[in-house]
């Protein structure tokens, strides 16, 4: 019979762990967060553009209903790019170590962002300026599909037993400090007439990530590398064919991060992308308030990941992850009704939320609990591929389906609510089936099991 009792933690860190020095810790943790922060800048003005200006630059030719599905369909592409990315640079994280793919993806992010400030419209080019946006969405994904993992896992490596949860959440603390500052900058873009934000007011958006390209390599190039990585390498104990040996070996593994990522995905860039467009096109709220949404969702998503993460070293990853998935399971009915009254403070209530829970609070238990759960030869792979391909098929699509089912169903929430609710039970239940792995030992070959009784 199995049963999801704990295995019991081990008495004192591992070699690898015991002995790194602090400030090196803090240095790997500010860097972390760094790099979360452009990757998730990147992906919030681009989801904030695609709900209120991208369908009037890039698809000007079909009906405003169309025209944001057609958005949100360049959005799902840089989301599909992402397993790709993570395929391919899961290879290099396992054999050549995590800080080599950090710095790597960390410019790929940056450049892609510039060159979409830099595209031609539809109007100056046509067909070619869809055509390019997408591509630029592909490079964006590309990177941003190894970024978020590469600073969990190197976070938790480095990080003792007890303390795992709270200093890898520091990497999503990065990711709502970066929705904070894209939040500002379209608040700052909306400040001009709209003449000027449609013909170069945008584009400052965008070309606004170098500044943060550029300080977040200056907080990574003196990263140091997990001592985990350095401890097989000294033991010659890497398999040169991390993605296969996890494909063949840790399939529950995968299977776990795979549920448990997918609903926690679909709600989390549903609150952070459609309910935007929820609001301006079926709401009619004044577009200039959502950047203000989504500034106090993202203040309140630092502290939400940090205290999720100190929460499970305390508690445990599973009770801590049940309990807020359980909650987002019910959250999506009563999250409607109360946008419903039209009211400004219903609004802020609930994406501020949907924010802390869903976009912040679960990913703040997943920062050490997806690395726990696979052995130390392929613990990259097996987090890049449980977790980017769940990224696809929840957060990728979820805003193009919710705007799918709304034109559908004469604009009612009902389907968008249970559809969210679907799929965050999905992630309940990945949860439920998942043993406890609370401060194991990160130097082990084996996956974390299910413990037997």
């Amino acid at each position: 019979m199995e049963s999801t009792t704990a295995t019991p933690p081990p008495d004192g860190p591992p070699a690898a762990v015991a002995d790194v020095d602090q400030a090196k810790v803090r240095r790997a943790a500010f860097g972390g967060l760094a790099g979360t922060a452009l990757e998730q800048y990147d992906f919030v003005i681009y989801g904030t553009a695609s709900a209120i200006i991208f369908n009037k630059l890039f698809f000007p030719d079909v009906s405003p209903v169309v025209g944001v599905l057609a958005s949100f369909a360049t959005y799902a592409v840089g989301f599909g790019a992402r397993p790709l990315g993570g395929l391919f640079f899961s290879r290099f994280g396992d054999r050549y170590g995590r800080k080599w793919v950090l710095v790597t993806t960390l410019f790929l992010m940056g450049f892609s962002t510039l060159a979409i400030g830099l595209l031609p419209t539809y109007q100056q080019v046509g067909v070619l300026a869809p055509a390019l946006l997408v591509l630029c969405r592909l490079l964006q994904g590309f990177g941003a599909g190894a970024e978020q993992v590469g600073g969990i896992v190197l976070l938790t490596e480095m990080a003792r037993p007890g303390r795992r949860g709270r200093l890898s959440s520091m990497v999503f603390v990065g990711a709502a400090i970066g929705t904070a500052l894209g939040a500002v900058a379209w608040m700052a873009a909306q400040a001009l007439p709209d003449d000027a934000l449609l013909s170069w007011g945008w584009r400052l958006v965008f070309l606004s990530s170098t500044v943060v390209t550029i300080a977040a390599f200056v907080l990574r190039r003196k990263l140091d590398e997990s001592p985990v990585i350095n401890e097989l390498k000294a033991a010659s104990s890497q398999t040169d064919t991390p993605v296969a040996h996890v494909v063949k070996h840790s399939k529950p593994g995968l299977a776990r991060v795979f549920f448990m990522m997918v609903g926690v995905s679909c709600q989390s860039y549903t609150y952070q992308v459609f309910m935007g467009s929820y609001l301006i096109t079926v709401l009619k709220v004044d577009a200039h308030l959502i950047p203000k949404v989504l500034l106090l969702g993202a203040v309140c998503g630092m502290a939400a990941a940090f205290l999720a993460g100190m929460l499970s070293d305390v508690f445990g990853r599973r009770p801590l992850y049940l309990a807020i998935t359980g909650l987002l399971v019910v959250l999506p009915v009563p999250s409607f009704l109360l946008l419903d009254t039209g009211s400004t403070w219903a609004v802020y209530a609930v994406i501020t939320v949907g924010f802390f829970f869903a976009a912040y609070g679960a990913v703040g238990v997943q920062a050490a609990y997806f690395p726990e759960l696979f052995g130390s030869r392929h613990r990259y792979a097996g987090v890049a591929l449980g977790r980017e391909f769940a990224s696809v098929a929840g957060g990728g699509v979820a805003p193009l389906i919710c705007s799918a089912l709304l034109a559908a169903f004469a604009e009612s929430w009902w389907p968008v609510a249970i559809y969210m609710m679907a799929m965050m039970a999905m992630s309940f239940l990945g949860a439920w089936f998942s043993p406890e792995t609370r401060d194991r030992a990160l130097t082990v070959f084996e996956d974390a099991r299910l413990a037997r009784t």
